[in-house]
């Protein structure tokens, strides 16, 4: 027998059976595209989306047939809500939190509200970036398609209700909505009411390894798996990535480096609002009963990726075979810190400061500069943006001694030598980056009683790499490069909100 764990991204889905044994047995990845009709919005053709999560389930379970799967369980990206029919047609796009539609409702809730009332029932910082805000949107702007719909489904729900299951949503994916109410672990009356969205029109709200039922028949003979293949409630991508990451208690960080980067403490309690909005953060289930997290967040491998395809496009094509593209470019990276400084707000910024109104700067640039001191640049800025908040963990209990790399960006030496050096603590590569699809695997081996306990199951998958010490002088260097880093966004606040 083997588990699959199919992990739904912003920008590519990925899939990965593994052996009870912890052997990753096949992987599949499939990229696809942003699409931008307006300035500052954000969509996915979700019926291309699918298609392509179906094509990499396929994939590995083709390859897989010696040791055939018999339970799978899927991370995916957080408030991207699709709208489905009851007979499993997707319906439209979803919106992507980076899109900056639906703004105006997230400020009549905290004027009508109050950010401190909506955070004791759902902890979260009001801003656009969640569910609720564009479905408000979609009801008063896009009218035929919100009545149509039977449901919204977010990501995690759509992949098990076209698999064959009823639908359902995890509580950490609930949370994204701005609709849950998080103690009593179901959709908030008092929130439902005021948004004016029907309570039908959300999937049921159940706790991360409910098994939701199984594979459909003809869904199954489509993908090649065998028959019933047990589906099993996964949850909000970091949150999955957590266990993945060997967290099934509460304390330890990890820092997920994807589209997104975020950094997720944990807790054995939920923090209050007293503790909470001071610093910005939110607060959410993880996957495991008793364990809650926050996160901290923005853009990060996007901004590697948009270096990329800006700056490196024609050099893809003159790759050696077996060479990668980011191996080369960091390659012309430099030793020292790059002296420039990047504002990384090419999108709304994430937690803990929500920008709309600013724009992406690069600063410092002369004839001479190299791009690979730009492309080192941006993984700085990417890294600075966190190290305010470092300090706010601490106080709440978090052990901040070292971090927990995960995600395709935890793959590249340089960049995890970067930020070691900046925050001045020791991060660490476990063996399995990819610990989205890694912990989703995880997960539907515990909920199906392959594994006796989550610590089982993390002493099964989970080993360590290499651990990347920060440099004393290069610290040094980078706080003094961080503070006119922090000096940047104050001196052109006013200027990058007309651009």
């Amino acid at each position: 027998m083997s588990l699959l764990g199919i992990d739904v991204g912003t920008t590519g889905c990925k899939s990965a059976a593994y052996s009870v044994e912890g052997t990753c047995l096949a992987t599949a990845y499939r990229e696809y595209e942003t699409l931008h009709p307006e300035p500052n919005h954000a969509e996915l053709n979700s019926a291309y989306v699918w298609d392509c999560i179906k094509s990499v389930i396929a994939e590995v379970a083709q390859a897989t047939t010696a040791d055939p799967i018999t339970a799978l369980s899927v991370s995916t990206m957080g408030e991207a809500m699709t709208p489905v029919s009851e007979d499993r047609r997707i319906l439209g796009p979803c919106i992507l939190s980076s899109d900056i539609r639906g703004g105006e409702y997230a400020d009549r809730m905290r004027q009508e509200l109050g950010q401190e009332a909506v955070f004791n029932i759902n902890p979260n910082i009001l801003a656009p970036s969640y569910s609720m805000p564009k479905l408000l949107w979609i009801r008063d702007h896009e009218s035929h398609q919100y009545e149509s719909a039977w449901k919204y489904l977010l990501w995690g729900d759509l992949v098990a209700f076209m698999l064959g299951c009823e639908p359902v949503t995890s509580f950490s994916h609930a949370n994204r909505t701005l609709l849950f109410d998080i103690h009593r672990e179901d959709w908030s009356d008092t929130l439902l009411e005021w948004a004016g969205i029907p309570r039908e029109k959300l999937p049921r709200c159940v706790i991360s390894g409910t098994i939701a039922g199984e594979v459909a028949p003809e869904m199954a003979a489509e993908l090649g798996l065998p028959s019933g293949v047990q589906v099993v409630v996964g949850g909000h991508d970091q949150c999955v990535n957590s266990l993945g990451a060997g967290v099934v208690e509460p304390g330890k960080a990890v820092c997920g480096i994807g589209t997104f980067e975020c950094i997720t403490p944990s807790y054995d309690r939920i923090p209050t609002a007293e503790e909470m909005l001071p610093i910005g953060l939110n607060v959410e289930h993880q996957v495991l009963e008793g364990i809650y997290v926050s996160f901290i967040y923005n853009q990060s491998g996007t901004l590697v990726r948009w270096f990329r395809d800006t700056f490196a496009k024609a050099d893809r094509g003159l790759l050696e075979p077996g060479q990668d593209i980011y191996d080369v470019l960091a390659s012309e990276m430099p030793s020292e810190p790059s002296g420039l400084l990047v504002l990384p707000h090419f999108e709304m910024t994430g937690a803990p400061d929500f920008i709309t109104d600013s724009a992406g700067v690069i600063a410092g640039l002369r004839v001479s500069t190299p791009r690979g001191a730009i492309l080192k640049a941006i993984m700085e800025g990417a890294t600075f943006y966190f190290v305010p908040s470092l300090d706010a963990l601490t106080a709440l209990g978090c052990d901040t001694s070292e971090f927990i790399a995960t995600g395709g960006g935890a793959k590249s030496d340089a960049w995890l030598q970067i930020k070691a050096d900046i925050c001045g603590v020791p991060f660490v590569r476990p063996a399995i980056t990819e610990c989205g699809a890694l912990g989703a695997a995880m997960l539907a081996g515990i909920a199906t009683k392959v594994f006796a306990s989550p610590q089982e199951a993390v002493d099964v998958f989970v080993q360590r790499d290499r651990v990347f010490e920060p440099d004393g002088a290069r610290h040094q260097q980078y706080r003094e490069l961080f503070a006119k880093y922090q000096q940047l966004y104050p001196a052109l606040r006013e200027l990058l909100a007309t651009l």
